[in-house]
């Protein structure tokens, strides 16, 4: 029987960490990138296996690299889930920006999307089936004061996804995306904790999110019984607050 695969970019922790945690859980053998944390990716590479008895391969490149990209899938034989979670932001005004950090975050959080779509949609063509979840924020949809560049890429990916998911419907392949709202990850390690309660009291669930409440749903679009019409959709997760 073929073993059912998926990819989690941005896996060495946070959210990314827990949806690899998630798609072990259900059985999936992982393909898992970093950037930069190549002992956090292999600690959770070896966790994983010995949890869930479920086979890791991890890479540790920039996932705006084309040339790593394609020798990643080079190793590859199938997909059946993709998940784009690998992000950075840049807290500051946009006067204050320089390109080069403009097109770092484009790169990180949009640009990706478009990379590892590009080599691992053929083959979920050839068989099928597949399903692509774009990790996004709500800040995509309603943008955030000094994080232009952040809100313009997941934007773009919430874009990219309803474009794309209209590409993809007839093949069998559900494209979809998660817009998250405050989660409690290292990127939103800047705020204080006054600043935090303050949001707080702005959400009606009365917290903030997890990296699993993420997984969890990631979960859902993956599970069975298998949902074929849940197509180009931004599901957004964020304790009602937008």
């Amino acid at each position: 029987m073929e073993r059912k695969t998926a990819m989690v970019t941005g896996a060495s922790r946070g959210i990314g960490k827990a949806i690899a945690q998630e798609l072990a859980g259900k059985g999936y053998d992982l393909y898992l990138t970093c950037h930069k944390n190549e002992m956090m990716l292999l600690d959770t590479k070896h966790m994983l296996e010995e949890a869930f008895g479920i086979s890791c391969r991890t890479y540790c490149f920039s996932v705006c690299d084309e040339e790593s990209i394609i020798e990643m899938f080079a190793d590859i034989p199938y997909l059946d889930v993709l998940v784009n979670n690998a992000g950075i932001s840049h807290v500051g005004l946009l006067t204050q920006m320089s390109y080069a950090q403009w097109q770092e975050v484009i790169d990180t959080n949009l640009s990706s999307c478009f990379l590892t779509c590009k080599y691992a949609v053929p083959e979920m063509i050839r068989r099928k089936k597949g399903k692509i979840i774009n990790i996004s924020s709500v800040w995509g949809n309603a943008g955030a004061s000094m994080e232009v560049a952040y809100s313009a890429s997941k934007g773009g990916v919430n874009a990219f996804t309803k474009a794309l998911a209209k590409e993809l419907a007839p093949s069998n392949i559900q494209v979809n995306a998660i817009a998250c709202g405050l989660i409690d990850t290292d990127m939103n390690s800047h705020l204080s904790r006054q600043e935090q309660a303050q949001m707080v009291e702005e959400i009606p669930a009365d917290r903030i999110g997890k990296p699993k409440d993420v997984a969890q749903l990631v979960g859902m679009l993956c599970g069975e019984p298998d949902n074929g019409y849940l197509v180009g959709q931004v599901i957004t997760l964020d304790g009602g607050w937008t």
